[in-house]
């Protein structure tokens, strides 16, 4: 018997230069897939000559056209929090929101960036020493994947960002949540990388629209992995210059991807098919 037929499903994505996002054709191939009506449109604050002040407006302007939900990124994910009526355990406990789920009047915010991560870490980097770790960034997606690297048993997450406060406000939390000693703020870079296991960027430096690398290239070294959220493009500097050492390395793909299946399946009240949007994600090119 045939699934009972499923209201159509609106969608969108709110961040700055994010014109090169896979992230609409990722959930309407999908949606197509399972014989939904399903759009998802991209909301990018370049483009409309706005900051992450308009949140406030966009959110109401989703309302009223009734979109089903909202991804989130850069810049909004921290921003957006006191302007959403509930969080889910994990947005709460990170302190980001990539995704807002709009029902019954509610704007309820989650996060499907550290289980993306995370499950991207596990197939890529499952069995790399994580005794040290050094975190580039901060941010919103920067907290959903220090909690991830924790989760996953690193040792000792040092963390840098421009912004000092708030590199100190993720360690804060990141103490808070697991055992209060295994996250730091990072203060000298070479030192931290000439002993790290790993490296991992969480900062937009590498996107298409950002070219350049977070470190510079003479602190990586060929004992050490490296690991990068960024997908536009698929291989960074950063990537390129470690693979060229002779580092393992982890692209972006999986965090894409699998934040994407989490986020369709709080939009539609459907399982997505994960392998099915790996492939498609695949197709797009680099």
């Amino acid at each position: 018997m045939n699934p009972a037929p499923s209201p159509g499903i609106l969608a969108g994505l709110i961040g700055a230069g994010i014109q090169a996002s896979r992230t609409p054709a990722l959930h309407e191939h999908e949606g197509r897939a399972q014989g939904l009506t399903y759009l998802y449109r991209l909301i990018d604050l370049d483009q409309l000559k706005l900051d992450s002040s308009a949140l406030e407006q966009l959110l109401t302007a989703a309302e009223t056209m009734g979109y089903t939900g909202l991804n989130i990124t850069f810049p909004c994910k921290q921003a957006i929090l006191p302007l959403l009526d509930e969080l889910a355990d994990e947005a709460r406990g990170i302190g980001a929101v990539n995704t807002v789920v709009l029902k019954d009047g509610k704007r309820i915010g989650h996060n499907t960036d550290c289980l993306g991560f995370a499950e991207g870490f596990r197939r890529g980097l499952a069995d790399a020493p994580r005794h040290q770790v050094v975190q580039m960034g901060a941010g919103g997606a920067g907290a959903a994947v220090a909690h991830a690297l924790l989760a996953e048993g690193v040792g000792q997450l040092t963390v840098f960002d421009v912004e000092l406060a708030r590199a100190q406000a993720l360690v804060d939390n990141l103490n808070a949540h697991f055992d209060g000693t295994r996250a730091r703020v990072g203060h000298e870079l070479e030192g931290a990388l000439a002993n790290a296991d790993g490296l991992v960027n969480t900062t937009p430096m590498g996107m298409a629209k950002l070219p350049g690398m977070p470190v510079p290239k003479a602190l990586l070294r060929a004992q050490m992995w490296v690991a990068e959220i960024v997908y536009f493009p698929l291989e960074t500097e950063l990537l390129r210059e470690a693979r060229a050492l002779g580092c393992r390395t982890l692209d972006g793909s999986n965090m894409a991807v699998f934040q994407a299946v989490k986020a369709f399946e709080l939009f539609s009240g459907r399982e997505a098919d994960a392998a099915r949007m790996l492939t498609h994600f695949g197709r797009m090119g680099v």
